[in-house]
């Protein structure tokens, strides 16, 4: 039981991590020229896509029965795993 608590407690503290970088990510946006600030938003609403994703794996594992969690964990780690990458692709056109 602290196992799964603690792997719901990591996710959502990823989750408010993206969110807090999000954020940062549309401040620079609105400051970038009108080319590249359409880029920018197409790119900050595929994180914020990715990020719903994973949002919803975190869901299905806090609902999940004790017996069941261990298989939704693994739906949920891969989830994370793929924003954390789209996120760092995306963080790097930003710089």
């Amino acid at each position: 039981m602290a196992d799964r608590k603690a792997f719901i407690d990591k996710l959502a503290a990823q989750l408010k991590e993206w969110d807090d970088e999000i954020e940062k990510l549309e401040t620079k946006a609105q400051k970038a020229r009108s080319g590249a600030k359409a880029k920018y938003k197409k790119q900050i609403r595929e994180l914020r896509k990715k990020k719903a994703s994973a949002q919803d794996k975190l869901e299905e594992v806090k609902e999940a029965g004790e017996e069941a969690w261990e298989q939704v964990k693994s739906g949920a780690e891969k989830a994370f795993n793929e924003m954390k990458n789209v996120f760092q692709a995306v963080l790097s056109k930003f710089k």
